[in-house]
């Protein structure tokens, strides 16, 4: 722990672990920290953002957006940022759940790792950033199964379109900055997955409003099926301004790499992105999306575990315990009804 965390202070973090009656950063979740799997060479993490950054960059050189600067790609941001630009800055309620300690990762009372990337929109439309695109690790307390880990990425964009009249109503300028996106992310999505058939449902973010998911029919495991892949929507007013953008139109969308990634590469544990050995990382290269083919001969092992629940009891502190002692050895925990641990090797 004491190298992994040098070399986070090596890379210009704050000391993640201190005596703040509010720090709750494990030591496992601060090793985690500076890793940047999705800017590691051939990693799939690394295969999707490069896919999307690419197609924005090929719709720029197409003048598909004309007079509007290029994209640019933010993915070595540092992971510690502020209360305000996690959540008041992107209106998210003062007694939301993603707040509590129970759910995020917090250093002090007003700093924490970052639970969405969506935090640096408003410090980069200060620096009069108008069009840009944001991949970065996020950090969550959360449960543990094969489809959920404490440390995950996300990639998202957002665009301003300062070319629409102001005479136009603002109604009619969401309506076109909505059709905007909705073509945009398509063609994203068809340069990733290929002709698949698409749908959008009518989704709540705070961010955005209107707002939307976008579905794709794909077959998993030989089964088809509907996934979402992504949310977006028309940026609130308040957040623009927020940034200094006063009376233009934007949209912004995000996702989750892990979750695109464990589709396309066919990766069934979400615990195997944080491998590091050869057999899962020789599998990918070249930018080219290939079928992961386990190799993992490890059976699962069970251990029932029963104990008085305070009043107070959280079970995202009872995962932390597990992560803390067995790091990525437990393959899930369930409630069976006792607790129920799953050991089970990934690699």
């Amino acid at each position: 722990y004491h190298a992994l965390h040098a070399l986070n202070l090596n890379l210009g973090y704050p000391s993640l672990i201190t005596g703040d009656a509010y720090n709750n950063v494990s030591e496992s979740i601060a090793s985690k920290v500076g890793l940047n799997l999705h800017r590691q060479p051939n990693h799939p993490l690394n295969i999707i953002k490069t896919k999307i950054a690419s197609y924005f960059d090929d719709l720029h050189a197409k003048g598909y957006v004309v007079n509007h600067p290029r994209m640019q790609l933010f993915d070595n941001l540092s992971p510690v940022v502020s209360v305000e630009d996690c959540f008041d800055h992107m209106l998210i309620p003062k007694d939301h759940v993603s707040r509590r300690p129970t759910d995020t990762y917090y250093l002090n009372p007003s700093t924490l790792l970052r639970t969405h990337t969506s935090c640096h929109e408003v410090p980069l439309m200060k620096k009069g950033i108008r069009n840009f695109l944001v991949a970065g690790d996020v950090y969550r307390r959360d449960e543990i199964d094969a489809s959920h880990y404490p440390v995950f990425h996300q990639m998202e964009g957002l665009r301003f379109f300062p070319e629409l009249s102001q005479a136009v109503p603002y109604d009619d300028r969401v309506a076109i900055v909505q059709e905007h996106l909705k073509s945009t992310l398509e063609g994203m999505v068809e340069s990733i997955f290929g002709k698949v058939e698409m749908r959008w449902v009518d989704a709540y973010f705070p961010f955005t409003h209107p707002s939307l998911e976008l579905e794709i029919f794909f077959e998993v495991r030989g089964f088809g099926q509907w996934l979402e892949v992504l949310g977006c929507g028309v940026l609130q007013r308040q957040i623009a301004e927020h940034g200094g953008v006063v009376d233009e139109v934007g949209w912004a969308f995000g996702l989750g790499l892990e979750r695109l990634a464990m589709v396309l590469f066919d990766i069934p544990d979400i615990r195997l992105f944080w491998s590091t050995d050869a057999r899962f990382l020789s599998q990918f290269k070249d930018g080219v999306i290939t079928q992961f083919k386990p190799y993992s001969k490890y059976p699962p092992c069970y251990k029932d575990v029963s104990f008085w629940l305070a009043p107070d009891f959280h079970e995202n502190n009872l995962f932390e315990v597990v992560r803390n002692v067995a790091g990525d050895m437990v393959e899930q925990v369930s409630w069976y009804p006792c607790w129920r641990f799953t050991y089970c090797a990934f690699e």
